[in-house]
């Protein structure tokens, strides 16, 4: 099946051709059909199966008649993370460029008045996270009584990130009468409920999820004898320094992580930026675009910050640890060996992550060879007995609790000794000075007069009189 067969628009499809594709994905194939003639659509797909051209090419083409409103959009696209949400914006972008149509992007971390000068001059496509939606139209500057379609991408991870209830109330602004389409990843129960409430009769289109890595990506796993933090920083730091790196990113299960590794990677000379969904947009905008434009050798990300990104050209995955979801394995090194292209990835499992480790191999059934760097063992087990006998903990639960711990306490051995003791002398000048207020204070209370009468005495005012 090619691309005209769908029944798209010729502009929609000089724009498909010269991005370079001929054939539909599978799920393009099932859903662009459905979306062209107006019904809701259940999508069920992994990242990296192209459902997001799966509804923006059809959303173009039902688009191309009609004039949008002020402040009143007429195909709303909700989206977890700014980071999806400016992906979708780029792919509607480059499958629009011949249609005459208006988009803005309403994401956390830009100003408010930009975003309100474009939805005062209207807009055909509005793509947004759900906070921000709802704070521009509990500011009055968007009217959503206008949408046509509705679009709800990535639905098990605004599950994840608990942006139903959000979702729900955004629904119950909506009118009635409108297409909706919903995509995601999973269908769990509170998904299925999501769907059964507001789609009218959907058309379910589900492709089937990946359980097997691309051929084109070589796998490594690096055991290391140790749960402590510092030993698989330092594991992470030989492994990369084994390879030759175009760029590379390095997956985290937690943000605390992603900041110590990063802060330990630029530490030791690496080219290393970190991207999470606590840092400011323009920072985390900024820092994708220099890994795309290969300024920067390494990004350092967590799963939900990463989650869609679509940068083909990826030469390394690096596992901190196996991620908590077995199948996110397979999202994860699927970042690299892309487009005909190979790969390699590599997976720290320290003795702590064995049980997620046997779940992924579970999972892909193939066996992944085991790399250990020249000279990593002997570094490991000169580390400092205190260093090296720290978090090692029976059983995966109680070594990632001490684990915790112990990051969020960290960088603690990178800082300055002379620092460390200043604010330690600081910390206990300001405990002393406010015992001895509390001690002032105590004592102009509980000390009695010298002449032994406490309150007024025997004088009574006057205002007491009254």
């Amino acid at each position: 099946m090619t691309f005209d067969e769908l029944g798209l628009g010729p502009n929609v499809l000089k724009a498909v051709k010269e991005a370079g594709y001929e054939a539909p994905t599978p799920i393009q194939a099932q859903a662009i059909p459905h979306v062209i003639l107006g019904g809701d659509v259940t999508g069920i797909a992994q990242t990296g199966t192209g459902k997001t051209a799966a509804f923006v090419l059809p959303m173009i083409h039902r688009l191309a008649r009609g004039r949008a409103r002020a402040r009143m959009p007429r195909c709303l696209i909700l989206a977890p993370t700014r980071e999806l949400a400016a992906q979708v914006s780029e792919n509607f972008e480059k499958y629009g460029k011949y249609n005459k149509l208006t988009m803005a992007l309403l994401i956390g971390g830009v100003s408010f008045k930009e975003q309100e000068m474009l939805l005062m001059r209207g807009v055909d496509v509005l793509i947004a996270t759900p906070g921000r939606l709802m704070d521009q139209f509990d500011r009055g500057k968007l009217l959503l009584t206008g949408v046509e379609t509705l679009i709800i991408d990535e639905a098990d991870r605004m599950l994840d990130m608990g942006f139903i209830p959000d979702i729900e109330k955004i629904c119950s602004l909506l009118p009635p009468k409108r297409q909706t389409l919903l995509f995601s990843a999973t269908m769990p129960p509170e998904i299925t409920r999501l769907a059964e409430k507001f789609q009218n009769l959907p058309k379910r289109v589900e492709v089937s999820r990946p359980t097997q890595t691309a051929d084109t990506i070589t796998q490594h796993v690096v055991k290391i004898p140790s749960n402590d933090a510092k030993a698989k920083r330092t594991a992470l730091r030989r492994v990369i320094e084994t390879c030759e790196i175009n760029n590379g990113i390095v997956f985290c299960n937690r943000k605390v992580e992603v900041d110590v590794v990063t802060a330990s990677l630029i530490k030791h000379g690496f080219d290393a930026a970190a991207i999470h969904g606590d840092l400011p947009q323009a920072y985390r905008s900024q820092t994708l675009e220099r890994f795309r434009d290969g300024e920067l050798k390494l990004l350092v990300a967590s799963d939900v910050a990463a989650r869609g990104l679509d940068i083909p050209d990826v030469s390394h995955v690096f596992n901190y640890a196996p991620p908590p979801k077995d199948e996110d394995y397979i999202h994860r090194i699927g970042r690299t060996g892309r487009a005909g292209r190979t790969g390699e990835s590599y997976t720290i499992v320290s003795p702590g992550d064995e049980k997620a480790w046997a779940g992924v191999l579970r999972m892909i059934k193939k066996d992944v060879a085991e790399f250990m760097p020249d000279g990593l063992e002997a570094e490991l087990a000169d580390l400092p007995p205190d260093e090296g006998r720290r978090g090692r903990g029976k059983g995966r639960d109680r070594g990632r609790g001490r684990s915790d711990r112990r990051e969020r306490s960290e960088p603690r051995d990178e800082a300055p000794a002379e620092t460390r003791e200043r604010d330690t002398s600081e910390k206990r000048e300001r405990r002393d000075r406010s015992r001895d207020r509390k001690r002032k204070d105590d004592d102009l209370i509980l000390e009695p007069a010298a002449d032994g009468v406490k309150g007024f005495g025997d004088h009574v005012p006057d205002f007491l009189k009254r």
